[in-house]
């Protein structure tokens, strides 16, 4: 039998913003032999006003704010409106997944849910790597990611797993709440491994949305199996999830 295994989390966030850097505007006299408009100026106001018993958002010189819809599509239309929707904010159940005592042959899955509210109106993703396969640092023994029963999943495709003589470590992805898990795992039976940065695999998504929204919601599953010969000990690795707002 083996002995523990487990697995800690790194979270990171992203945050992207432009900002755009208006040119002076000048006065004109405007006038032709009909008429003469004279401006004095161009004002334009923006922020945040508050006193000890109010808060007022501005935002002045927008031409149609507002929400726009059809069959087809949805607009939400400017940035006082999509800015005061929702906070991106970013979270997972448990950072540490313990599958305790491996039996060979026997797989053990472990989950957690990773929660995306996102107010964006490009979107966002949640990328993840793991910093190398399930390692035992006393003897170097390691845990290999699955390939799956056919031998043919890796970090960007994924494929059945369902044979207990199939052996590594791999995930998946359910949704939860709303349909932000990234492609591949509409079958239940379907794994892929997490992209390994030792190798120089890039990162991959795991979830991502085109569309604002509250508290979205996707399981994973951390799946492992190991053979008779495998060597006792501690194995564990990283893996890090890195979640980005698109602005």
């Amino acid at each position: 039998m083996l002995k523990l295994l487990t697995i800690t989390f790194i979270v990171l966030f992203l945050l992207a913003q432009k900002v755009i850097i208006l040119p002076s505007v000048e006065a004109f006299t405007m006038s032709n032999a009909n008429y003469v408009i004279e401006m004095g100026n161009l004002n334009s106001v923006a922020g945040k006003s508050t006193g000890p018993n109010n808060k007022l958002g501005i935002t002045v010189g927008e031409i149609a704010p507002g929400l726009y819809s059809g069959t087809n599509f949805k607009v939400r239309a400017g940035f006082q409106y999509i800015s005061s929707i929702i906070r991106f904010r970013f979270s997972i159940s448990n950072t540490d997944i313990n599958f305790g005592v491996l039996d060979p042959t026997s797989p053990v899955i472990r989950t957690n849910i990773l929660t995306v509210s996102n107010g964006s109106a490009f979107g966002y993703s949640v990328t993840a790597t793991e910093s190398g396969q399930l390692r035992n640092p006393a003897n170097g023994a390691i845990i290999p990611d699955t390939t799956c029963d056919a031998g043919n999943c890796t970090e960007s495709t994924s494929a059945a797993w369902t044979s207990t003589l199939t052996f590594g470590f791999g995930y998946r992805c359910d949704n939860v709440t709303g349909t932000d898990c990234a492609s591949g795992f509409s079958t239940s039976t379907f794994y892929k491994q997490f992209p390994d940065i030792s190798k120089g695999e890039s990162p991959q998504a795991v979830m991502s949305g085109a569309n604002v929204g509250r508290n979205k919601q996707v399981q994973i599953s951390y799946k492992a199996n190991v053979s008779g010969t495998q060597a006792a000990g501690l194995y564990s690795n990283v893996i890090t999830f890195v979640a980005t707002p698109t602005f």
